[in-house]
């Protein structure tokens, strides 16, 4: 089982990029244009860097939903390898089986 506070460190992050992600596509895509003058550009890569750290969605880890294990995550079922296997062999998840050849 993962820490509380990291857990609850990730789910912050998880707002915050909600809140922005208004904010930061609109300064991106002024950085992106070109028709856009070199000032407007600066000032758009200011206010970018202004906005906190964790609005990034890449600071956003993918975690398994029973342990908040962080590492071998599966996106599909968003359970930890660990837990995926435990629940697998128990014939919850329908349609996985286990391979043998």
């Amino acid at each position: 089982m993962a820490k509380k506070s990291i857990v609850n460190r990730n789910k912050k992050r998880i707002k915050l990029v909600g809140k922005y992600a208004a904010r930061r596509l609109e300064l991106i895509n002024i950085i992106k244009d070109s028709s856009a003058d070199f000032e407007e550009k600066l000032e758009a890569r200011n206010n970018l860097q202004k906005l906190p750290r964790d609005s990034s969605p890449v600071r956003i880890r993918q975690r398994c939903i029973l342990t908040g294990r962080g590492r071998g995550v599966y996106k599909k079922f968003g359970l930890g390898r660990i837990k995926f296997r435990e629940i697998a062999m128990r014939g919850e998840i329908p349609g996985v089986i286990k391979a043998s050849w």
